[in-house]
């Protein structure tokens, strides 16, 4: 039998930390969540959002399995986690942009999907000191992480290390290294179209069936939106798996439309069940659609700052992420 490879045992090993990471962010905190505001009635919202973060800590932890923790890659992810909190409250009391939205998206890509889900549920944690915690708490930390997990499944960093091999010892394009990055432009634009043709067929089926079956709908802009969008944007980050270049463009379209179809969609029905107490707002699908249909304003105004954002500074901090990266051996 042949001897297995340091590559093959780090592939291994980030195989299981992925699946620990999705069980983790797809059944426990859910489940935990859902027990929290269904049978606890939202009231020990706290131990919730601590829960979280200790099974946030699991796949992280896992880095560690073969070899002991370095500090430098510690304090990265505590590095990133106190810019996103300073970043969005700051922006909180003066310019209401959605910049932490941002942040937790460029952690993921640069930092991996474990590490951007980290950075997520604990910015949010600790920005809800300052901003309020509430039953809504475990949620946000729940709908951030998600979208850092979901950016670092997604994208393909390989792309951003390739930006200095593209170019000459000098600094600049030669004709062969112009003519390279036209062809890669092109494929570029057909990997990006993929996900977004994806998400405008999930809208156009959505449109279809509130014409053909409107139910008690007033409107197409609601329900329907989110849930057909979700499954369009689900296909296609499945059909383009770490394929997604890192350029501006695309962090900007990737951002809107996780903010405003996952965030957003997640966020209504958390709404639904932490106002449940409040009479006239009971658990109900007449409540979620009114809800739906009145929140995506709010959800299309973060979507927009937070993409904005993203595309002002998202491919300057994943550089320059990537460069203390490769500088000082992190995550190799």
């Amino acid at each position: 039998m042949g001897r297995t490879s340091f590559g093959e045992i780090e592939l291994k090993v980030r195989r299981k930390r992925t699946i620990a990471a999705a069980i983790c962010i797809f059944i426990l905190i859910p489940a935990t969540i859902a027990f929290s505001t269904l049978v606890l009635d939202g009231a020990k919202y706290m131990i919730t959002s601590l829960l979280i973060i200790v099974y946030t800590m699991v796949p992280f932890f896992m880095i560690f399995e073969k070899r002991k923790p370095k500090a430098r890659e510690v304090v990265l992810i505590a590095m990133m986690t106190a810019i996103t909190v300073a970043a969005h409250i700051f922006f909180h009391v003066t310019v209401p942009i959605q910049i932490g939205t941002a942040m937790v998206i460029i952690s993921g890509v640069a930092l991996g999907p474990e590490a951007g889900f980290m950075v997520g549920a604990l910015a949010r944690f600790v920005c809800n000191f300052y901003m309020g915690q509430g039953p809504w708490s475990p949620w946000q930390m729940f709908c951030w992480g998600l979208l850092g997990f979901l950016a670092g499944l997604t994208f393909n960093k390989v792309t951003v290390r390739n930006r200095y091999e593209d170019l000459g010892d000098s600094g600049k394009e030669t004709d062969v290294t112009a003519m390279a990055m036209e062809e890669k432009k092109s494929r570029t634009f057909r990997v990006v179209m993929g996900p977004v043709l994806c998400v405008l067929v999930g809208v156009i089926l959505a449109y279809f069936t509130y014409i053909i079956v409107p139910g008690q709908d007033t409107t197409f802009w609601g329900w329907r939106v989110y849930a057909f969008g979700a499954v369009g944007l689900a296909a296609g980050a499945l059909l383009q798996r770490k394929r997604l270049p890192v350029d501006s463009l695309t962090l900007a379209l990737f951002t809107f439309l996780t903010t405003v179809i996952i965030y957003g969609g997640i966020m209504n029905m958390a709404a639904m069940f932490t106002s449940s107490g409040i009479p006239g707002n009971d658990i109900s699908f007449n409540t979620l659609r009114m809800l739906y249909v009145s929140g995506l304003p709010y959800d299309l105004y973060h979507g927009v700052t937070a993409a904005v954002c993203i595309f002002v500074i998202g491919n300057p901090m994943i550089e320059k992420l990537e460069r203390i990266k490769i500088k000082y051996g992190i995550y190799r």
